[in-house]
């Protein structure tokens, strides 16, 4: 095997430790991103415009924050799931919930990021068809840029099912 794809020497521990700093390096930015949609969203709803919103740019908007919601906690999760566990010698567990989680937050932020796009061109636009399909493009641009080129350099690479579900397709 060449020498860069042995991965590193590392004990389990160190492993653990290194993807937890990597883990935490990935929610910062996700995480304020996240915050920031999000409390702009709460402040939506004190603008005056907000009384003009037909039935579905309310429940357009309803949803949006929901989604703005899960994604801020799912985000902060890793601060809750650390507490809880910190000093119970879980650190590789730690590590691959908070992974799931934090997926889970990313593809949250997406869709906020989507819905909120829609709730925006949708007024902007007095509700053009053309709204629904820039939101398609940039949804299909996420999908693009946060999935489908990851999992194909994944696969060229020959990580893909080799039982190393830890994230970093690391050995």
């Amino acid at each position: 095997m060449p020498e860069d794809r042995r991965g590193r020497h590392e004990t389990p521990n160190e492993r653990a430790d290194r993807r937890w700093t990597e883990l935490l390096q990935e929610v910062r930015v996700a995480q304020t991103g996240a915050q920031i949609l999000f409390g702009f969203l709460l402040s939506v709803v004190f603008m005056p415009r907000f009384a003009t919103l037909d039935t579905f740019e309310r429940g357009l908007y309803v949803v949006t924050v929901v989604l703005g919601a899960l994604a801020t906690g799912a985000l902060i999760a890793p601060v809750a799931y650390h507490r809880l566990l910190a000093g119970r010698r879980l650190k590789p567990q730690l590590v691959d919930a908070t992974a799931r989680v934090v997926t889970l937050g990313v593809v949250l932020l997406a869709l906020t990021v989507g819905s909120a796009l829609l709730m925006l061109l949708h007024l902007a636009t007095g509700g053009s068809p053309f709204a629904w399909l820039i939101v398609a493009v940039v949804m299909a641009w996420f999908a693009l840029w946060w999935l489908l080129l990851p999992w194909l350099l994944l696969h060229r690479n020959g990580n893909g099912s080799n039982g190393d579900d830890h994230g970093d397709g690391e050995r």
